[in-house]
C-alpha cells in the first residue's frame, strides 16, 4: 500500500488496470455517470482513499498513479441518476469490482446491502438503498500478469481433424485424488497423475468448465449449496479465486504451460451471455453499477431487464463497449493467459442483433475478423431460450457447435427406440444437413453423448428418471426428457447379468462417438464409469456426487475408451475434413461412403424407412473432393447393429485383399466364418479393414 500518492491524467487506453513499471493507468468505462471515484485499500482492508477520477475521453474515465505496485487492492463507487425507470440504477454506496479486474480477493458475501435497492415488496427495486456494501464486497487487485514462459512458448496446434475434447471441470477432476498435490486447484489439474491419465487415454484438448471469477448464487448458499459448475460469471478477466492455492493468477499460466508441455490444448468454457447480477432485482456488484443500461439489454419498460439466458439478464452485445469487454476479454486469455480456444455458453444470445439471432451481427462479425481469435478454437452452444434460439449449423466459420442431435440420437438408436436408424446414419457421416454450407469443414459438428449438463455416460444405462431431490428444488429441476434406460433395475446393482448390459450399451455408445464424422467430446469421469447416482443438474453438488470417483473406476472400460480412440486416431477415413455425400472418388470411382444391408446390398427408402430397423452399415473412403496430396485407398466398413446377431455379407474387396476384423465392441469378439461372411453379435459394433492381412485392434476381456 502506497503512503502517497500522485495523480496524473493517464490514458483512457487500455481498459483496467496497467502496471507499467513506475506506476498505475487506470480506466473504465461509464457512458452516463456523472462521476467516478477509484477506492483505494490498505493491507487491513480498509478504504483509505477516495479518488474522483477527473479525466474523460468519451466513455472513459481515467487517471494514472505514480509510485503504485502490484498488489494494491481497489474498487470503484460511481455516481449517476438512480432512475429504474429509465434503465439507470448508479449507487455509489455500493463498491463496485473493475469489469476488467486482473484478479479479485474473493467472493461476495451476501447481505442485504449488496442491493442498489432496499429489499421489500415488488416495487422495491424503485427505492433507494444507502447502506455501504463495501465490508461485504470483494476488491479488485492490480496486478503483473507477465509470465515467464521460459521454453515452452510454442503451443500445441492440434488440427480440428486430430481433436479429441475431454470437457472437465477444474475441481470436480482432481477433488478425490488424495496422490494429486493441490486437488481442485488449477495446479492439480495439470500434475503428473493428470497428465499421465490424459495423455494415456488419448485426449488432444481440455475444456475446463467456467473458470472465470463467479459467485455462489444467494439461493444457494441459504440452502447451504454452492454454485459447483459457475456458469455466474462477474470477472471476465480474473481466475476463480478458490482454484488458485495461494492466489497467484501465475498458478493458471503455470497449468496451462504443462498441459501445453504434455500437446494438450486448453480451451475455456466462458459464459459472455449474462452475469452474476441476475434481473432488476439482483445485487449490484459491477457492471449494473457502473452502466446498467449499457451493458445490458433493457426491456421496452426499461426498468426491466431482457433475459434470453434463464439466468435473469443478457449481455447487450449491440452495444460498442459491451462488445469491447467481450473481445478485450477473449484476447486476454489467448495472449497473456495462453488459452488455446473457447466453447460459448449460449451463444445464441451473443449473436443476437436487437433481440433477432443474426450469424453476421457485431459479435460474429467481430470474432471472424479479429487476428488473434479467429487462429484459436471456437465452439458455440448454439443454442439459447429466447425466441427462436435453437440455432444448431446457424453459426458461421470459424466456429464448430455443439450437436445435441447426436447426443439424442445415438442414446435412442442404442435403447432401440423406433425410427432412429437412419437419423443415426445422418449423425456418424457429420450431420451435413446441418453443418455443410458456406465452406464449413465437416468437423464442424461437436459430437458428444453427455456433458456437464445432463446424466454422466454411466446414470444413462442406470436410470430412467432423473434424481435431483439433493438440489433442493423438489426435484423439479434438470431436464425432463433425459433418453436413458437403467437396463432393468434403478440405480446400482449387483446382478451381473444388468451390469453386463450397461457395459455392453457403454461401449457401443462410446464406439459410436469415436467411429462418427465430425469432432468427439467425452466428459471428464465417463471412461472411468463415473455416476452423479442419477442426479441430471449437478450444477449445485460441490461434494462426491459432483465430483469425479476415481476409487471405483472401471478400468475395462477405461481399456476400452483408449482403444477406441487409438483406433479413431490411428484411421483418417474417420475424421475427415469434407463431407461425404456418397459421390465416387476420381482416383478409383468408387463411393466415399456406401449405406448397406446385411446381405451386402445398398439400403433403398423402403429399407431406411422400416421402424424396427436395428442395423447400419456403413462402407467409408476418404472424401471424393479429397486432393491428391491426402488421397489414401483405405476403406472401412463400419456396423452398428442394436438388433439380433447377424451374418453379414461383406462388401467386395480388391483384387488380392480382403476385409477384416479390426474393432469389435462385444465382450468376446466372433471369429470370422470367410467367405465373405462376418457374424456381428448382437448389441454391438463392429469394424472391418479391407487390407491384406488382419490386424485385430481391440482385445475385449470377458
Amino acid at each position: 500500500m502506497i503512503a502517497s500518492f500522485q495523480l496524473t491524467a493517464g490514458r483512457p487506453y487500455p481498459l483496467g488496470t496497467t502496471f507499467d513499471g513506475e506506476g498505475v493507468n487506470f480506466a473504465v468505462f461509464s457512458q452516463h455517470a456523472t462521476r467516478v471515484t477509484l477506492c483505494l485499500f490498505d493491507e487491513q482492508g480498509n478504504e483509505a482513499f477516495l479518488i474522483d477520477l477527473q479525466e474523460r475521453d468519451g466513455h472513459v474515465w481515467h487517471g494514472y498513479i505514480s509510485g503504485m505496485r502490484p498488489g494494491q487492492q481497489y474498487g470503484y463507487r460511481v455516481h449517476g441518476p438512480y432512475a429504474p425507470e429509465e434503465g439507470h440504477r448508479f449507487n455509489p454506496h455500493k463498491l463496485l469490482i473493475d469489469p476488467y479486474a486482473k484478479k479479485l480477493t474473493g467472493h461476495p458475501v451476501w447481505n442485504d446491502a449488496l442491493y442498489g435497492y432496499t429489499i421489500g415488496d415488488a416495487k422495491a427495486d424503485l427505492s433507494y438503498d444507502m447502506r455501504d456494501s463495501a465490508p461485504f464486497m470483494p476488491r479488485s487487485v492490480v496486478v503483473d500478469p507477465a509470465f515467464s514462459w521460459g521454453m515452452n512458448k510454442a503451443r500445441p496446434r492440434h488440427p480440428w481433424s486430430e481433436t479429441v475434447i475431454y470437457e472437465a471441470h477444474v475441481k470436480g477432476l482432481t477433488a478425490q485424488r488424495s496422490d494429486v498435490p493441490h486437488a481442485g486447484r488449477f495446479l492439480g489439474m495439470a500434475s503428473d497423475p493428470m497428465l499421465e491419465h490424459l495423455t494415456d487415454l488419448g485426449i488432444t484438448t481440455i475444456e475446463l468448465l467456467p473458470v472465470q471469477a463467479f459467485v455462489d448464487d444467494r439461493f444457494l448458499v441459504e440452502k447451504g449449496l454452492r454454485n459447483y459448475w459457475g456458469y455466474m460469471t462477474y470477472g471476465f478477466f480474473a481466475p476463480e479465486p478458490r482454484y488458485m492455492s495461494a492466489g497467484a493468477i501465475a498458478e493458471f499460466q503455470q497449468m496451462v504451460a504443462r498441459f501445453h508441455a504434455a500437446g494438450i490444448e486448453v480451451i475455456l468454457d466462458v459464459v459472455y451471455n449474462h452475469t452474476a447480477e441476475g434481473d432488476h432485482l439482483g445485487p449490484t456488484l459491477c457492471f449494473r453499477g457502473f452502466d446498467n443500461a449499457a451493458y445490458y439489454r433493457l426491456a421496452e419498460d426499461k426498468r426491466y431487464l431482457l433475459d434470453d439466458t434463464g439466468c435473469g439478464n443478457s449481455i447487450n452485445m449491440d452495444h460498442p463497449f459491451a462488445l469491447r469487454l467481450v473481445m478485450d476479454s477473449l484476447r486476454y486469455w489467448v495472449e497473456v493467459m495462453h488459452v488455446d480456444g473457447f466453447r460459448f455458453d449460449l451463444a445464441a444470445t451473443l449473436a443476437r442483433t436487437d433481440g433477432i439471432f443474426d450469424r453476421d451481427g457485431p459479435f460474429c462479425r467481430a470474432v471472424r475478423q479479429d487476428p488473434v481469435l479467429n487462429k484459436v478454437k471456437l465452439i458455440a452452444e448454439p443454442w439459447d431460450l429466447g425466441h427462436e434460439g435453437y440455432q444448431l449449423g446457424a453459426y458461421p466459420a470459424p466456429f464448430r457447435e455443439w450437436n445435441d442431435k447426436f447426443r439424442n440420437t445415438v442414446r435412442a438408436f442404442w435403447r432401440c427406440d423406433e425410427g432412429q436408424a437412419r437419423k443415426l446414419s445422418r449423425r456418424i457421416s457429420g450431420s451435413a444437413l446441418h453443418f455443410d454450407h458456406d465452406g464449413r469443414p465437416a468437423t464442424s459438428s461437436v459430437n458428444f453423448l453427455t456433458a456437464h449438463d445432463g446424466f454422466t455416460l454411466m446414470d444413462v444405462v442406470s436410470y430412467s428418471r432423473k434424481h435431483n431431490h439433493a438440489n433442493g428444488e423438489g426435484n423439479h429441476d434438470g431436464h425432463d426428457g433425459e433418453i436413458c434406460d437403467n437396463c432393468g433395475h434403478e440405480g446400482p446393482i449387483e446382478d451381473a447379468e444388468i451390469i453386463a448390459r450397461r457395459a455392453q450399451r457403454r461401449r457401443n455408445m462410446f464406439a459410436t462417438l469415436m467411429l462418427s464424422q465430425g469432432t468427439p467430446m467425452i466428459l471428464a469421469g465417463d471412461e472411468l464409469g463415473n455416476s452423479q447416482g442419477g442426479n441430471n443438474n449437478a450444477y449445485c453438488q460441490d461434494n462426491p456426487t459432483g465430483w469425479v470417483d476415481w476409487d471405483r473406476a472401471d478400468p475395462e472400460f477405461l481399456d476400452f475408451c483408449r482403444a477406441s480412440i487409438s483406433f479413431r486416431r490411428d484411421n483418417p477415413v474417420l475424421r475427415q475434413k469434407r463431407f461425404l455425400h456418397s459421390k465416387p472418388r476420381p482416383e478409383d470411382g468408387k463411393a466415399d461412403l456406401v449405406w448397406r444391408r446385411p446381405d451386402g446390398q445398398m439400403m433403398r427408402d423402403e429399407d431406411w424407412n422400416a421402424r424396427d430397423l436395428r442395423f447400419v452399415g456403413v462402407e467409408t473412403r476418404m472424401a471424393h473432393s479429397t486432393p491428391a496430396y491426402e488421397r489414401r485407398f483405405d476403406a472401412l466398413y463400419v456396423i452398428f447393429n442394436a438388433g439380433d446377431d447377424v451374418k453379414v455379407t461383406m462388401p467386395e474387396a480388391l483384387y488380392g485383399h480382403d476385409w477384416h476384423r479390426v474393432f469389435d465392441s462385444s465382450a468376446t469378439p466372433p471369429k470370422d466364418e470367410g467367405a465373405g461372411k462376418s457374424l456381428v453379435l448382437a448389441n454391438s459394433v463392429a469394424v472391418f479393414r479391407m487390407t491384406r492381412e488382419p490386424s485385430f485392434h481391440t482385445r475385449r476381456r470377458t
